[in-house]
């Protein structure tokens, strides 16, 4: 008995020093969005009703720090008020979003393994996916070489269905089978740069018509560019950013396609003392198509990880959720302005004006490439410490061109989406989300 006393304190006591150069912290957030649906995502028929719910996320975010190394937990509960009974004792909601160790090796170097979000530059290419609220993670080797602004990642993932005896099929839909990724990142004085390669391997599996596999192969579609170029001069900031992609595309077709941006940012007044500033952007995005008649070479480009709810409109006609891909392409010429009136407060007014990049035919006709105008009026403030307030409203005005495209008979005049925010985000320094200036 002597023993085991004397054993359970000489446990503590090496638990209580190894705790002392370690930090172990418990977080989380909690976000209820209500919304009201009527042409978000696609168009809305006569015949349809508008749609309205509540969604929720909440995470559970642990971490663990010692002298060069980290561990991160988060688990996440997704789901619409209403879509489970009261007396349920199980359910589909709650998952893994991130899991992952983060080790430093030497004094600029660290290796990060694990379930983790690629959330880089503006979010276009590689993003967490924030606004949907189930967001996105990679299962993914990175290294990092970070010394001063210089910033060198690279690193892949190599997906399996399951620990199966034979075979490496795999069968995960809109999911790479494996991925590389090199990006560098650097700034000198008010210039700032960074540069990406990702390599995506996809499964494509041919069958039967008695199922049986005829063909199988992965299909490589590579992704250049340089998704940083920010140059500022005085109360000015020049942006933009071009993306080029070549390989082959899921089905084996030979691709090239491309997506090239450029802004200008104009900061008109300034109050550093209040926290208000007003500012102006305007700048436009070409993402290119493939015409609506040509089918033996793909040429559009496809955002492939981004956060897109963040650009092209927040109605999310394009390219969210696998909309609008692998179509004609996306010129968006657009207008924002944003007023914080103080550090807690800010309005923001977005106008865009969509038109196709390639040719859209229909039969022997060419139709006009103009899709659209969106406004997108939105709002955010700071309540306390814990709790921010995020809302909009959007409406796009169609074209008959638009109208042709997603493949309904007649629609609504009236195209709009609203909704409200409530962010629990006590930790975080992010109070607002989906919202890119």
């Amino acid at each position: 008995m002597r023993n085991i006393v004397k054993f359970g304190l000489s446990l503590l006591l090496a638990l209580s020093a190894q705790l002392s150069y370690a930090q172990f912290s418990v977080d989380g957030q909690i976000i209820q969005r209500p919304e009201i649906r009527n042409g978000a995502g696609r168009l809305i028929g006569v015949d349809q009703d508008p749609a309205a719910f509540i969604a929720h996320r909440v995470r559970l975010q642990t971490r663990y720090e010692m002298e060069g190394f980290t561990f991160y937990v988060s688990i996440q509960d997704v789901r619409t008020w209403g879509n489970t009974s009261q007396t349920k004792v199980t359910d589909p909601f709650l998952s893994l979003h991130e899991a992952w160790a983060e080790t430093s090796i030497g004094e600029y170097w660290k290796i990060k393994l694990g379930r983790q979000e690629l959330n880089y530059d503006n979010v276009r290419f590689l993003g967490n996916l924030d606004w949907a609220l189930q967001a996105r993670a990679h299962d993914f080797a990175l290294a990092k070489y970070e010394k001063e602004s210089m910033k060198l990642h690279f690193g892949g993932g190599y997906n399996q269905d399951g620990q199966f005896l034979s075979g490496n099929s795999y069968n995960t839909a809109n999911q790479y089978k494996i991925a590389q990724m090199i990006r560098y990142e650097n700034k000198w004085n008010n210039f700032q740069l960074s540069a990406l390669f990702w390599n995506d391997g996809r499964q494509f599996i041919a069958s039967d018509t008695s199922g049986n596999t005829i063909t199988e192969e992965v299909y490589y579609r590579q992704t250049i560019g340089l998704p940083t170029l920010k140059y500022s001069l005085g109360n000015t900031l020049f942006s933009g950013f071009y993306y080029h992609q070549f390989g082959k595309d899921p089905v084996g077709r030979d691709m090239n396609a491309f997506d090239f941006s450029a802004q200008v940012t104009q900061t008109i007044s300034s109050n550093e003392e209040k926290g208000s500033s007003f500012k102006m952007t305007a700048g436009f995005e070409i993402l290119s198509g493939t015409d609506t008649d040509k089918t033996a070479e793909n040429n559009s480009f496809n955002p492939l990880y981004g956060t897109n709810h963040a650009h092209n409109g927040y109605m999310d006609f394009f390219f969210v959720g696998g909309r609008f891909v692998n179509s004609v392409g996306l010129q968006d010429y657009y207008l924002k302005s944003r007023y914080q009136f103080n550090t807690n407060f800010f309005t923001q007014l977005d106008a865009h004006v969509f038109a196709a990049q390639a040719e859209v035919n229909s039969g022997p006709e060419t139709l006009d490439p103009y899709l659209g105008t969106e406004i997108d009026l939105s709002f955010g403030y700071i309540v306390n410490r814990a709790l921010s307030i995020q809302g909009g409203y959007s409406q796009i005005f169609a074209s008959d061109t638009f109208e042709a495209l997603q493949g309904q008979p007649e629609y609504k005049d009236i195209q709009n989406w609203a909704y409200v925010m409530l962010i629990y985000r006590p930790t975080m320094k992010n109070r607002f989300i989906g919202i890119y200036f």
